[in-house]
């Protein structure tokens, strides 16, 4: 699932070549909206809360869709080329005189009125690039149930909106403790900082091409993707298991050096090392 700064770019994208300008295209490739036709409609805005985005038209309409693991919109000029992956994949496409914006993959995709689009948002906790953001409520979120391991309560959109995996790893070693330390065990001076530290890396990554978090030249991010490679502080090889109520479990990784904390039982890391040594030889 795409991290928060992700999904904000992408609004940019579809707000840069869409908002303002008439549909002349608008094809829903959908069984549930195989009629619909915002043709001559002018597109208003897209905004991004969390890892939603919400396309709004003239008219009182708008499109809400969610990237989940794999979707994407891609825009492209007039005659260019979509390469965005087969046509089969294609879910909508909205087009202008100019651009095409193409969604595909796009699991969640739903038209409503404008009036109503606020409340397919409302379960969400503050918003770390939007406008509700507010570090004290996040922080509260989180303590709400203090037995929960840090990172399942970083994942869950409900007590703040917009880190993923690898903000959940990276923002996990950067406090020092594991993902599986439960919330309420976290120093009180580290939690603090938490929500701070989440919106600084975000907002510090949200123009980038390349997502970074560690400052190193030649090295973008301390853990995510790093097993079992050295540690960047200490030179411990960096670990990876599975992170999740067993629905939803995510690669997640750690320093066992650099971060205190409880670990998952040897067995939940095996198929990650099983993996690695097959890539590798």
């Amino acid at each position: 699932m795409p991290e928060g700064d992700t999904v904000w770019q992408t609004a940019r994208r579809l707000r840069d070549a869409l908002a303002g300008d008439v549909l002349t295209r608008s094809d829903f490739r959908v069984p549930k909206y195989a009629t619909v036709d915002l043709t001559g409609r002018t597109v208003l805005d897209t905004v991004s809360r969390g890892k939603h985005l919400l396309t709004r038209f003239e008219g009182g309409l708008t499109l809400h869709s969610h990237l989940l693991m794999e979707g994407a919109w891609k825009v492209y000029g007039a005659g260019e080329r979509w390469k965005g992956g087969p046509g089969h994949q294609i879910r909508v496409v909205l087009g202008t005189a100019g651009r095409a914006a193409v969604g595909y993959r796009l699991q969640v995709l739903e038209l409503l009125r404008t009036s109503e689009d606020e409340r397919i948002v409302a379960h969400l906790g503050p918003d770390l690039l939007g406008p509700d953001w507010d570090a004290d409520v996040a922080l509260a979120n989180l303590l709400v149930d203090p037995g929960r391991p840090l990172g399942e309560a970083l994942l869950d959109q409900r007590n703040l909106a917009g880190i993923g995996n690898v903000y959940k790893s990276e923002l996990c070693f950067l406090l020092g403790v594991t993902p599986w330390l439960p919330v309420g065990a976290v120093p009180a001076d580290r939690a603090a900082k938490l929500p701070a530290l989440a919106k600084n890396l975000l907002e510090a990554n949200r123009d980038r091409v390349v997502r970074r978090t560690t400052g190193l030249r030649g090295h973008d991010l301390f853990v995510y993707g790093r097993a079992p490679r050295p540690c960047l502080r200490c030179g411990t090889s960096v670990r990876v298991a599975d992170q999740g109520d067993g629905s939803q479990e995510r690669p997640t990784y750690w320093c066992p050096s650099c971060q205190a904390g409880p670990t998952p039982a040897p067995g939940s890391a095996q198929k990650w090392r099983d993996r690695y040594h097959r890539t590798t030889g």
